[in-house]
C-alpha cells in the first residue's frame, strides 16, 4: 500500500536580495501571477520571475525613490511613481520608457491601470487624483475631494467607475464618465489602506488600519457587512476568480471571508510579515512582503483553503465551482456589463499604439529615452517571458503551480504554518488534488529519498556493532538543515539588530541633549529636560547617576523625580523597577523626617505665607500621597 506525502497548506517560496538600498515598493503581475516588480530607494524598479532568484530587467530614470508601482493586465506595461511626484511608464517588450507624466506635487501613493483602455489612474499624497491617458501624454481629469494622502486606487470591472481609498477614513467612488463623485462611503474608524472590486458584482471591499473589513453595495450605496475586531490593520484584499469569497492579508495571516453574513471561513498562518500584495495563479495564492532590501515570496495552497461553510476542509476541487451557502445577495445584485470588445483587442490596439510611438517619438521621449534605460540583465528570461515566438504562450510557467514542499523537509517554510493544519488533510488529497507536484522530477527525487531511508537504515542491524548507517545517510539532510537554520538565525538577528541600532541612537540624542543641559546648569534642570523628553529610559540614567551621589539630592528634586518614580515602579522592566526603588529608599532616608515634621507641625502665631504655600502646592501633596501608601504597605 503506497503512502502519501503530506506536503503544507503555506510556505515560504524564496527571499531574494532585491535593491542596494531599501525596498520600497512591490507589486505582483495578475496576469500570471509569476511577475514580480520592486522598486527602491535607489530609485531603480526591478523585474523579477517569482520562481528565479536573478533580476531579468533593471528600469532606471526616477531621480528620487520609488513610491508605487503597478503592471498592467497583460504584463506589457509597468508604471512607477517617485516621490516627487513624477510618474514613468515603460514598455517591457521593447525595454524602454514609454511616458514621462509629471503633473503630482507629493509623493505618488497609488496606481492602477484601466482594465481595457490605455489610461492611468495616480493617487497622491496631494490628495488629488488624476486620469492619466498613457498614449496622448496627458492628464484627462482631477477627482478632488479627498482631504489625505490616497493609498489606494482601483478601477471596477466594467471600466466605468474608480474607487479611491486614503487616510481621511473614507473611500469614494468616482464616475469617469461624468467625471464627478457618485457617492463618499464613511464608516471606517481609521485610514483605509485597499479597496477592491468584487470581480462580477456590483460589490466593493474595503480594508483599514482600524483593522475591519467592509463590503459596500454599489446599487444601494450602503454597507452589506463588517467583520470587526482582527488583530492587525487589514494591509491587501483580493476576491477569489469565482467571487465566492475575499482573501485579506494580515500581519502573519492569511483570512477567507464572507460577506452574506459576514463570516470567516479559515485562517491560515503564513509568516509573511506585513503582506504588501496577493495574487492568484492555478489555484495557488501568492503573496509577497519586503522588509529593508529584501523581497520574499510566499505560496498558500487554496486548494486546501475552505471557501464555503458547506465544504470539508481540504477536499475543494477547481473542477467544481462553488456557490456560497447563502445566494440571496448575490442573485438580487446587479452584474457588470463589460464591453463587447474581447481582451485581446485592447491588448493589440495598445501594442500597436506602442509600435507607432516606438517609431515616432517626440523630442521629449528622446530625452526621456536617454535619461531612462532599461538593463536587461538576464536576456534568457527576458526573451523566454516577453519576447516569446508565439504570443499565446507569453508565460510559460504560468501553467505549472508552484509544488508544495513535504510537511517534513526542513526549511524556512517549515515556520509557514502551524503543522497541526497539514496533518489535518486527508491522506487521500495528493493523489486527487496535487498529481502534477508528485510526479515531476525534483519532487519525486526527494520524496524517494525520504522513502528509502527506512528501508536502508533497518539493514544497519546486520552490519557489525558501532556502525550505523544513520550515521552516512542522512548526512547531506542535517548539513542543509544546520545551513539553512543558521541562515533563519542570521536572518532574525539582522531583523533585531536594525531596530536596536534606531532605539540606540535615538536614546544617544536624547542623552547628549540631557548632558548639554546639565554642563551649562544644574542636576533640577537637566531633570526637567529628562521629563521633558517623555523617555523613561533616559530618566533611568540620569536617576542611576543621581543615586550614586547622594548629595545630589535635594528636596526641590522629589517634586520632580516622584511623579517618574511612579511610571517606574509600574513598569514591566525589572532594571526601571529597581532604579526607581532606589531612588525611592535614597528620598525617604534624607527627607522623610523633614517630611514628617512639615506635616505634624502646629501652625505657628500668624499667617505663615511659606507655609501655606507648601500645603497648597500640588507638588507637595504627591509625596505626601505616596508616603502614605508606602507606610501603610
Amino acid at each position: 500500500m503506497a503512502v502519501a506525502v503530506t506536503t503544507k497548506t503555506a510556505w515560504k517560496l524564496q527571499e531574494i536580495m532585491a535593491h542596494s538600498s531599501n525596498v520600497s515598493s512591490v507589486v505582483l503581475g495578475k496576469g500570471s501571477g509569476r511577475m514580480l516588480a520592486t522598486g527602491g530607494d535607489d530609485c531603480r524598479v526591478n523585474i523579477w520571475s517569482v520562481s528565479k532568484p536573478n533580476c531579468i530587467m533593471s528600469l532606471t530614470g526616477h531621480t528620487s525613490p520609488i513610491e508605487s508601482l503597478q503592471v498592467n493586465p497583460n504584463e506589457q506595461l509597468i508604471v512607477a511613481g517617485s516621490r516627487s511626484g513624477s510618474i514613468r511608464v515603460w514598455d517591457l517588450e521593447a525595454a524602454k520608457v514609454l511616458r514621462t507624466l509629471p503633473g503630482h506635487k507629493a509623493n505618488i501613493c497609488s496606481l492602477h491601470f484601466h482594465p481595457f483602455g490605455g489610461f492611468v489612474a495616480s493617487g497622491s499624497l496631494d490628495t488629488n487624483i488624476k486620469l492619466w491617458d498613457v498614449r496622448r501624454k496627458g492628464c484627462i481629469f482631477t477627482f478632488k475631494g479627498h482631504t489625505e494622502a490616497v493609498r489606494c486606487l482601483r478601477f471596477s470591472p466594467d471600466g466605468k467607475w474608480v474607487a479611491s481609498a486614503a487616510d481621511d477614513h473614507t473611500v469614494k467612488l468616482w464616475d469617469l464618465t461624468a467625471g464627478k463623485l457618485m457617492f463618499e462611503f464613511t464608516g471606517h474608524t481609521g485610514p483605509v489602506n485597499v479597496v477592491e472590486f468584487h470581480p462580477n458584482e456590483y460589490l466593493l471591499a474595503s480594508g483599514s488600519s482600524d483593522r475591519t473589513v467592509r463590503f459596500w453595495d454599489l446599487e444601494k450605496f450602503q454597507v452589506v457587512s463588517c467583520i470587526e475586531e482582527e488583530a492587525t490593520p487589514v494591509r491587501c484584499v483580493l476576491f477569489s476568480p469565482d467571487g465566492c469569497c475575499l482573501y485579506s492579508g494580515f500581519q502573519d495571516s492569511l483570512r477567507v471571508y464572507g460577506w452574506e453574513p459576514e463570516r470567516c471561513f479559515d485562517v491560515v498562518v503564513v509568516n509573511w510579515g506585513k503582506v504588501a500584495d496577493l495574487s492568484i495563479s492555478n489555484n495557488q495564492l501568492i503573496g509577497v512582503s519586503f522588509a529593508q532590501s529584501t523581497v520574499s515570496s510566499f505560496v498558500v495552497d487554496l486548494s486546501r483553503v475552505p471557501k464555503s461553510d458547506s465544504i470539508p476542509h481540504g477536499l475543494i476541487r477547481d473542477d467544481q465551482p462553488l456557490v456560497p451557502p447563502t445566494p440571496t445577495g448575490s442573485s438580487l445584485r446587479r452584474i457588470y456589463d463589460r464591453p463587447s470588445t474581447s481582451c485581446s483587442k485592447p491588448q493589440s490596439r495598445v501594442k500597436h499604439n506602442s509600435e507607432s510611438e516606438r517609431h515616432s517619438p517626440s523630442s521629449e521621449d528622446d530625452r526621456d529615452e536617454k535619461e531612462s534605460r532599461a538593463e536587461i540583465q538576464n536576456q534568457e528570461d527576458y526573451k523566454e517571458i516577453f519576447q516569446p515566438k508565439n504570443a499565446i504562450c507569453r508565460t510559460p510557467p504560468r501553467n505549472e503551480p508552484f509544488p508544495a514542499p513535504p510537511e517534513d523537509e526542513p526549511g524556512t517554510a517549515k515556520e509557514a504554518v502551524k503543522p497541526s493544519q497539514a496533518v489535518d488533510v486527508q491522506t487521500s488529497l495528493p493523489k486527487q488534488e496535487l498529481p502534477d507536484p508528485v510526479q515531476r522530477p525534483p519532487i519525486g527525487s526527494s520524496t524517494s529519498l525520504t522513502r528509502t531511508e527506512p528501508s536502508v537504515i533497518p539493514a544497519a542491524r546486520n552490519e557489525p556493532i558501532g556502525l550505523k548507517a544513520s550515521d552516512f545517510l542522512p548526512a547531506v539532510k542535517n548539513q542543509s538543515q544546520t545551513e539553512l537554520v543558521d541562515e533563519e538565525a542570521m536572518s532574525q538577528i539582522r531583523k533585531g539588530h536594525e531596530t536596536m541600532c534606531v532605539v540606540l541612537t535615538s536614546r544617544h540624542k536624547n542623552l547628549d541633549a540631557v548632558r548639554a543641559v546639565w554642563s551649562t546648569s544644574d542636576i533640577k534642570n537637566s531633570l526637567d529636560s529628562a521629563v521633558a523628553i517623555n523617555d523613561l529610559s533616559v530618566v533611568v540614567d540620569l536617576l542611576n547617576i543621581v543615586n550614586q551621589k547622594a548629595s545630589l539630592w535635594k528636596l526641590d528634586l522629589c517634586t520632580i523625580v516622584l511623579p517618574q518614580i511612579e511610571k517606574l515602579l509600574q513598569s514591566k522592566y525589572e532594571s526601571y523597577v529597581q532604579t526607581g526603588c532606589t531612588s525611592l529608599k535614597l528620598i525617604l532616608q534624607r527627607f522623610l523626617p523633614l517630611i514628617t515634621d512639615i506635616l505634624a507641625a502646629p501652625p505657628s502665631v500668624g499667617v505663615d505665607i511659606s507655609r501655606e504655600e507648601r500645603l497648597d502646592g500640588k507638588d507637595y501633596r504627591r509625596p505626601q500621597v505616596l508616603h502614605s501608601e508606602i507606610i501603610a504597605v
